[in-house]
């Protein structure tokens, strides 16, 4: 069913960059200070949105050569090879394999780390009220719950719980810009601009948090007028402008309210009052609606690729691939409890290279033949671009990787691996800082 206005799919894009990341971008002005925040956040968001732009350029001149309407991120990716020189038409399938297991990998690391954030946000309330239990058991609980949110038979029936969560999440998120507003510390007790090492985990959370490479296409293919999706004034400029303010509205009021103290996810800083204990649940609650629209995705791209294979049984194989789907999520959210390289390991492994080299690589084979421009200025425009895309990849997968070890490094020599663990998970309780 194609969308009959524009702002629809303003809404739409609105609810897909909007989500968990938010909670972590005062997290990323820890790290890069309050100044050089603002400046980055507004970097990451023009890159962001510049590649989301070309992959739709390309898709609408493709669309002419091809003569289709429509077509979807691995289309784009196959077709532009197809189409474009020579030397890359043999690759067209390897790039379409790139593209799926590269959003299998972004929606499913998602998932994990949408279950670590459900979790952490119940075991702050409940430990306020009850003796603390370790994180782990938490995310564990969750298995039955979203084993059961999986057996939903499509996306048609998660429509109202998405409507759900996102109310959940706009009061959440309003009650939260309260606190932070009432607890403003001093500028002379916070930092303005980061050491150049903090900057690869800074990149890593705002491209999780702002990316929406995922559903550009299909929000460009269900337009009745796809052509005001793009322009200055367009659909995919208003909605990414819109989402940068938040972004460093939220980023900046969070660290400036807690500091060094800022937690993974902003939520568990608040205090142990009725409202802000509200917060918790809701956040958690409109999360946990959300993990049904991610896993999806990922149901889709693994169930496309075997469905052939259990034609006789196929419903049964295919319940059966959702209850493993669901149950690996939550292993790896036992396995990896640590939110912040977590997410930073999804944005420089899975963004970098889905949101901001592919684009830029789709760009040049497509206009390659018909003119990259006077001094061929969309290839040296795509290649600096790419470098940042290889930046983050590499220094960004650097960084969360040895933050992810960590949890596994001993925190002392008597304590244990198990000791460690346990000591790291509790990065979520508002009152640890870790050293």
């Amino acid at each position: 069913m194609r969308l009959s206005r524009n702002c629809d799919t303003l809404t739409h894009l609105l609810k897909a960059s909007l989500g968990s990341g938010i909670l972590s971008m005062p997290l990323a002005f820890k790290y890069s200070g309050l100044a050089l925040g603002i400046v980055y956040t507004v970097i990451v968001a023009i890159i962001c949105t510049h590649c989301a732009y070309i992959l739709v350029k390309c898709a609408h001149a493709l669309y002419h050569k091809t003569r289709t309407s429509a077509m979807s991120f691995a289309d784009i990716g196959e077709i532009s090879c197809r189409e474009g020189p020579e030397w890359v038409r043999k690759y067209g399938k390897a790039v379409r394999a790139t593209i799926l297991i590269s959003l299998f990998a972004t929606y499913f690391g998602t998932c994990s780390v949408y279950t670590v954030i459900i979790a952490g946000n119940f075991k702050a309330v409940v430990d306020s009220y009850a003796t603390p239990v370790e994180l782990r058991v938490y995310i564990a609980a969750l298995l039955i719950p979203l084993v059961l949110l999986g057996f939903v038979p499509n996306l048609k029936y998660l429509a109202p719980v998405s409507m759900v969560a996102n109310g959940f999440m706009g009061v959440g998120l309003g009650i939260t810009l309260y606190y932070l507003s009432i607890n403003l510390k001093p500028m002379d007790q916070l930092v303005l601009a980061g050491t150049p090492v903090d900057i690869p985990p800074f990149l890593c959370i705002v491209i999780f948090a702002m990316e929406a490479i995922g559903v550009v296409m299909p929000l460009e293919n269900n337009m009745k007028t796809p052509k005001n999706f793009l322009g200055l004034g367009g659909v995919l400029n208003q909605g990414m402008a819109g989402v940068t303010m938040i972004y460093i509205l939220l980023g900046f009021l969070g660290y400036m309210a807690f500091g060094e103290e800022t937690a993974d996810v902003i939520t568990l800083n608040l205090p142990n009052e009725i409202p802000a204990q509200v917060v918790k649940v809701l956040i958690g609650l409109a999360v946990f609606c959300t993990y049904g629209l991610q896993w999806f995705v990922c149901l889709e791209i693994v169930w496309d690729g075997l469905k052939e294979r259990y034609q006789k049984k196929a419903v049964l194989a295919e319940y059966i691939v959702r209850v493993i789907l669901v149950v690996t999520s939550v292993v790896l959210a036992i396995a990896v409890p640590t939110i912040g390289p977590f997410i930073g390991l999804i944005g420089a492994l899975c963004f970098s290279i889905l949101g901001i080299i592919l684009p830029c690589f789709i760009e040049c084979i497509t206009f390659w033949e018909t003119g990259l421009g006077p001094g061929k200025w969309r290839l040296w425009k795509n290649i600096i671009v790419s470098i940042f895309g290889v930046f983050v990849l590499i220094m960004g997968t650097k960084d969360s990787v040895q933050g992810i070890l960590k949890v596994y490094a001993p925190a002392a020599a008597n304590n244990g691996t198990m000791d460690a663990l346990g000591v790291n998970a509790t990065t979520f309780a508002p009152t640890t800082i870790t050293s």
